[in-house]
């Protein structure tokens, strides 16, 4: 037989070539053979770069959850996630080349954290800036679940109107005001909030339950409580004020106690915390109360007798009103008072001083104040330290509402109009030196009605209740200085002075 020697090297050839092939593919690691079929596999891309390429999608999201145990104990949830930013997208390729997957874990825990499934609240709030001007802060709050933000939300309420009121608010069983007491009209927040299912970055802080989250939106991140041991002679306003917290703040650290009013003793144990609201809490409430109205004191002159032969012929007695009002609080404190019904329950007695020689009228008396609005007021805000709208400040008077926008303001007693000029947030204002070494500053009026250099006497009307300047509602700001001018060389004093 013969042979055909061309088709013989032919056919050689192709079998050595096989042979080559085979051993080749033998030798080579199985990742990098080449498939004789296009297959499926995984690249991943983290911020839009790519860092690799798996065989399964699957068990790098499995890996990452079981890598990460935890953060699963730590905020209660049932899977970790990957990476904000990181992409898997499914390819068909000849490459057979993947890593491994606990290659790409590495190169991703070393630049970003893994994530969580929880709720993003993004809150956008009024607040008050160093100028006292309204400007817009935002807030971001993370929780697991919605419920948890819902329920803290609902501890806030119950914080600023009390566990007994807000249940019966929502279960509509408040009582009619009969004779005295309050009645919520609305609660409600004064914040704009939106709301995002999202992947929560571990590394951010998280709330995974209500109790947590309720302390961080009552006092914030920076909560610096500590305890207080009472001592001789301390009030409940005392112990709030050199500690520079209001006595509100005191009595939401110290439920109880129910006003400022509780006697202290020594020993006694106390909590000192300053809140910082990442939530703005309003309350609209009637409230209708007994107050006394102060008796006036009528001052007379006598030539006949001689100077400091002074007698006081009658004694004055306090009178009781029935006010009625609409009250409006931010997170506690009063923002505005609208005045409804006032009634007289007792009329008040004036007290009348003869003096032994009429004094000069520029001179006021250090013996007796008037006070500087009509009664039926109430007291919004008091001197000493405070948090409102969005900053701890200290208040520098007492801020007396509920007379109605327009109704008189009053000399607390006689002495001079000064030519002083007002910061722009006390609005329309006035200044007395009573020329006894008290000086009165009068803020917010909607009008004033006498001029500098003038004498006023006390009880005379020299404005008018308003708003003006910085102020959320008509009242008076009213202040007082001794031994000189406000900013000037004066000292700044409680008014209460005035009238202890």
């Amino acid at each position: 037989m013969v042979i055909d020697m061309s088709k013989f090297k032919q056919i050689l050839f192709y079998i050595i070539i096989i042979g080559i092939i085979g051993i080749i593919s033998i030798l080579l690691p199985s990742g990098y053979r080449k498939a004789l079929e296009p297959e499926e596999f995984y690249k991943v891309y983290l911020d839009g770069n790519e860092i690799g390429v798996v065989s399964s999608k699957k068990k790098l999201e499995d890996y990452i959850d079981k890598k990460n145990e935890q953060y699963k104990s730590l905020y209660n949830v049932s899977r970790v996630y990957s990476p904000n930013g990181l992409e898997i997208e499914k390819i068909l390729t000849y490459d057979g080349r993947v890593n491994k997957v606990e290659d790409i874990y590495d190169i991703i825990q070393k630049e970003k954290p893994f994530t969580i499934k929880g709720y993003k609240f993004t809150i956008i709030s009024t607040v008050k800036n160093k100028n006292d001007k309204n400007v817009k802060s935002q807030n971001v709050i993370y929780v697991t679940k919605k419920s948890i933000f819902d329920e803290s939300v609902v501890n806030l309420f119950k914080t600023y109107a009390g566990t007994d009121k807000y249940n019966a608010y929502i279960n509509n069983t408040q009582e009619k005001i009969v004779t005295t007491g309050s009645y919520i009209n609305n609660i409600y927040l004064n914040d704009s909030i939106t709301i995002k299912e999202t992947n929560i970055p571990v590394t951010e802080t998280i709330y995974s339950d209500t109790s947590s989250l309720s302390q961080f939106l009552l006092f914030g991140k920076d909560n610096k409580k500590f305890n207080y041991i009472v001592k001789t002679g301390d009030t409940i306003t005392t112990v709030a004020f050199n500690n520079k917290i209001s006595v509100e703040e005191f009595l939401l650290s110290n439920t109880q106690f129910s006003s400022e009013n509780n006697l202290l003793f020594p020993g006694q144990r106390v909590v000192i915390n300053a809140t910082s609201p990442q939530l703005q809490v309003m309350i609209d409430q009637t409230i209708t109360k007994d107050l006394v109205k102060r008796y006036n004191t009528v001052e007379r002159y006598d030539s006949s007798r001689q100077m400091g032969d002074d007698r006081v012929i009658q004694s004055g007695e306090n009178g009781l009103e029935r006010v009625s009002q609409e009250v409006t609080s931010a997170n506690g404190v009063i923002t505005y008072v609208k005045p409804i019904s006032k009634k007289e329950l007792k009329p008040s007695t004036d007290r009348i001083i003869v003096y032994g020689q009429k004094q000069v009228s520029g001179v006021g008396s250090t013996k007796s104040w008037g006070w500087p609005t009509n009664s039926g007021y109430t007291i919004s805000s008091n001197y000493g330290y405070r948090y409102a709208w969005g900053r701890r400040e200290f208040h520098l008077g007492i801020d007396i509402a509920g007379t109605g926008y327009g109704s008189p303001v009053y000399a607390v007693n006689n002495g001079t109009v000064m030519n002083f000029k007002c910061h722009w947030s006390y609005g329309n204002c006035l200044l007395i030196n009573h020329n006894n070494g008290y000086y009165t500053l009068y803020a917010h009026m909607s009008s004033v009605l006498v001029r500098p250099g003038i004498n006023v006497s006390r009880g005379q009307v020299i404005g008018k209740v308003g708003m003006t300047g910085s102020a959320s509602g008509p009242h008076l700001h009213f202040e007082v200085y001794v031994g000189g001018m406000p900013y000037t060389g004066g000292t700044r004093v409680s008014p209460w002075v005035l009238y202890n």
